[in-house]
């Protein structure tokens, strides 16, 4: 073979792979559930944090429940916590809150980010200090799943999770699952 008709052949194999790649073929989906995802936080038990100088003790008591999809494009958290105010005795509130997703390439984990508490409820604790207990939750959500991954991809994992360590190109949240589309490129 001549070396031009070598080159020539290089080149459209380089066209070929460069567009199979453009138009997804190479691209991968994987797929976790929310059960997954349950199953990962409930490992990850439970915590407790200070604000204030003990202004506020926020106790996460059980690990939050996850509904993923509701709303659309987010995972909704819920819990029953204890706070306590100023010293007080704990009071257990329910509290409601969302949350995106994301991947940590290095990990090679799933982490929910930005959790926002949206309701907090108690009978003991007054529409005034809702405020401070809604963002006393938020930071604590934060911190919790700050460390705490709620899906990890093994080596040693299924034919899907060894793909799925490629490259993250792009991840949705939908009813009951998480999509993630990788590519080796």
């Amino acid at each position: 073979m001549t070396i031009k008709l070598k080159s020539a052949l290089a080149a459209l194999a380089l066209m070929a792979s460069t567009l199979a790649w453009s138009v997804g073929f190479l691209e991968r989906e994987i797929y976790f559930s929310e059960a997954d995802i349950q199953t990962q936080v409930e490992k990850s038990g439970t915590m407790q944090k200070s604000y204030g100088n003990g202004l506020i003790v926020v106790s996460l008591i059980e690990p939050p429940r996850i509904l993923l999809g509701t709303p659309e494009g987010k995972t909704t958290l819920s819990a029953r916590i204890n706070v306590s105010l100023l010293g007080s005795p704990p009071v257990p509130v329910a509290f409601e809150g969302t949350s995106g997703i994301r991947y940590d390439d290095n990990a090679k984990a799933f982490f929910l980010e930005n959790p926002v508490a949206h309701t907090v409820q108690s009978q003991a604790i007054g529409r005034e200090s809702e405020p401070m207990a809604r963002q006393a939750v938020t930071q604590l959500m934060t911190n919790y799943f700050r460390s705490k991954p709620v899906y990890v991809l093994r080596e040693d994992g299924t034919a899907q999770e060894k793909a799925a360590r490629w490259l993250l190109r792009s991840i949705r949240i939908e009813p009951g699952r998480v999509v993630a589309i990788l590519s080796p490129v």
